[in-house]
């Protein structure tokens, strides 16, 4: 069985308990959250891309992070 490895902060505990708030959320919590996500105050945004592009969507999101 292989070991997993955690984010700084986190351990296998703290995954499950995300897993498990996920998984009860309604489809109305899924759309509000979409929402907020996208408010226009919000510094994140919600775009469609190919599938095809997000190997190197992640990359440039990858270098972005470690600068």
């Amino acid at each position: 069985m292989t070991k997993h490895r955690f984010p700084k902060g986190w351990d296998e505990e703290r995954v499950e308990r995300l897993i498990a708030e996920l998984d009860a959320r309604t489809d109305e919590e899924w759309i509000a959250a979409d929402e907020a996500a996208s408010a226009a105050d919000s510094e994140q945004a919600v775009i469609t891309v190919p599938t095809t592009l997000l190997p190197e969507i992640r990359k440039l999101l990858a270098a972005h992070k470690s600068v």
